[in-house]
């Protein structure tokens, strides 16, 4: 039995971090900046996001034992810094079993305790039974005479598992280290969780996110506690660093069935009045998809060491989409628009870039293609024959476009961004080394449909038409030969995108959507689309995953698949 506090509160920390995959240096000055902020709000516990020392997911990382070694230096480092306020903070931790992912407890200038995740997942983006061994829940902890259980992730996540234990065990209240990553109305789903997870136990929950961009991953923070009714009484920023302070009430003291490791602290709370709660706006919707790219966007670009984008511009809408969100990201100032116009581009599409370029207040250039597209059909005459334009000449304006954008971008150490969107990725809409050439791609988890739904979520939050209404209004077209519309080559994107998210999201066959009522021809000949363009996505840019299933590292499809989803062949 532990020494409790019959009706006690801690003051706690909610340490929401951006710390960066490998620069374990940069994360312990992050980390303790945040303690710092945490003592000297008072606060009894700050609680700092999953593998924080390490930054998330550090992936094959993790199999240099070097890299293990260097986090529990760190650690170790960030122990000594600390004082009367208990730390938790998540970091790899290696023993005789293997390497777990872990929670530290430190306090007064040591390591008190460890607890080693119980539950790893290994679904969707996450593959963690690569890299850690399991732990299970072994220990509780006495901070001021408030017995805690910590978990991690996942744990909270699975029925009959960690969370259930430390509760059944006798913790007053749990906290939950979390590197959870972003999709549309994932906040609400981690609520319901939770809610689940310690329905009737009168136990609060100290839920901590971490937040940021880590190559196609985005984290979105939105840290919270729920109290010991299940009602959420503060919650934290969403996609941006916070340090937010709860004074979180306990649940009432039972027996304890688990080891209890005493924290040596002292409650720094009682010397100030109980602070009060902070609820920050949570948006949803289109909006939240909106922060979750410009949010993805912004550290891709900052955090592998660019401070300049370029975008060629095509008076369309993807271009203008990506634009706004640049120039949202990291300031109109970063951001440079290239106009590439050819003997196809309309005037209105040139004049719709250009007012783009005046309304964000970013710097451009017109080169146009002509004399380059000319020379190579001279070249190609030897090769092919006279003969008409056909797809090969349409993919050579977009690969023409692509090298001119590679250029710029080397002479000038920039990096570039493409414009592609995740329905054009899926039917393969898209010319290798061409509109794929660029380092990141900004809306390619968006729907087309949700394209047009982020122009007009910039616009309002702008209050004026900064991407042009002609722009959202205009039938959309690639301008690769004369009159083109999209429509031309494919359905209706209201017609097109349902049945793409079905079967790329929701894992549907074409016999599947026949069954529901779709018309067969159309839904095979979409879903052959789907299945060939997948050598294409392979060698396309990553994007920030905003999606419930994103291409590649959500979805790995084999490139060589005659599987047809038919109910046999």
């Amino acid at each position: 039995m532990s020494s409790v506090d019959e009706n006690g509160r801690l003051r706690v920390a909610l340490c929401q971090l951006d710390g960066v995959v490998g620069d374990l240096d940069g994360n312990v000055e992050r980390i303790s900046a945040a303690l710092d902020t945490a003592t000297a709000a008072g606060c009894d516990l700050a609680v700092f996001p999953e593998l924080a020392i390490s930054g998330y997911p550090p992936e094959d990382l993790l199999l240099k034992p070097r890299f293990v070694a260097d986090c529990a230096s760190a650690l170790e480092k960030l122990a000594q810094r600390t004082g009367d306020c208990v730390a938790v903070i998540g970091s790899p931790h290696s023993d005789d079993r293997g390497v777990a992912n872990a929670a530290a407890v430190c306090a007064r200038g040591g390591v008190v305790g460890m607890v080693h995740k119980t539950n790893l997942p290994n679904y969707g983006v996450f593959d963690e039974e690569r890299y850690f061994v399991a732990g299970s829940p072994d220990t509780l902890f006495s901070v001021d005479g408030i017995v805690v259980g910590i978990s991690i992730c996942e744990d909270m996540w699975v029925d009959d598992g960690a969370v259930d234990r430390l509760v059944a065990a006798g913790a007053r209240m749990i906290l939950n280290l979390n590197a959870s990553p972003f999709r549309a109305g994932k906040h609400d789903r981690r609520l319901e969780v939770a809610r689940r997870r310690l329905a009737g136990a009168g136990v609060p929950l100290v839920y901590v996110n971490t937040v940021g961009g880590q190559d196609s991953l985005v984290f979105d923070g939105t840290s919270f506690v729920l109290d010991a009714v299940g009602e959420v009484v503060a919650r934290a920023k969403r996609f941006a660093e916070d340090v937010l302070v709860v004074d979180v009430e306990a649940g009432a003291a039972r027996p304890t069935l688990l080891p209890v490791t005493e924290v040596p602290a002292t409650r720094l709370s009682t010397a100030s009045a109980p602070s009060a709660p902070r609820h920050e706006e949570l948006t949803g919707g289109i909006a939240e998809i909106y922060d979750a790219v410009v949010c993805g966007t912004r550290d891709y670009v900052l955090k592998n060491g660019f401070d300049k984008v370029c975008i060629g511009l095509s008076g369309g809408i993807d271009s203008s989409v990506v634009a706004v969100v640049a120039a949202t990201a990291l300031g109109p100032a970063a951001v440079h628009g290239i106009l590439m116009p050819s003997r196809h581009s309309s005037d209105h599409s040139v004049d719709d870039a250009l007012a783009l370029c005046e309304n964000l207040g970013i710097t451009h250039d017109v080169v146009s293609i002509e004399a380059a597209h000319t020379a190579y059909e001279a070249m190609f005459t030897d090769l092919f024959g006279d003969r008409d334009p056909n797809l090969t000449d349409e993919n050579l304006q977009s690969r023409l476009r692509g090298v001119l954008l590679m250029a710029v971008a080397n002479e000038n150490g920039w990096l570039v961004l493409t414009t592609g969107n995740k329905s054009e990725l899926a039917v393969g809409y898209s010319t290798l080394y061409g509109d794929t050439a660029g380092a990141f791609a900004v809306i390619s988890d968006v729907w087309k449909l949700g394209v047009y739904e982020l122009a007009r979520e910039h616009n309002r939050r702008a209050g004026s038409e900064v991407i042009p209404v002609t722009v959202i209004d205009k039938a959309p077209s690639a301008e690769l030969r004369p009159d083109q519309r999209d429509d031309q080559s494919l359905p209706p994107y209201e017609v097109l995108d349902p049945v793409l998210e079905a079967l790329v999201e929701h894992d549907k066959t074409p016999a599947d959507l026949v069954a529901e009522g779709h018309e067969a021809s159309f839904v095979h000949r979409i879903a052959r689309l789907v299945d060939i363009a997948e050598y294409k996505r392979r060698q396309s840019p990553l994007g920030p995953k905003v999606s419930a299933k994103a291409f590649v590292r959500d979805r790995r499809m084999p490139i060589t698949n005659h599987y047809r989803g038919v109910g046999g062949r």
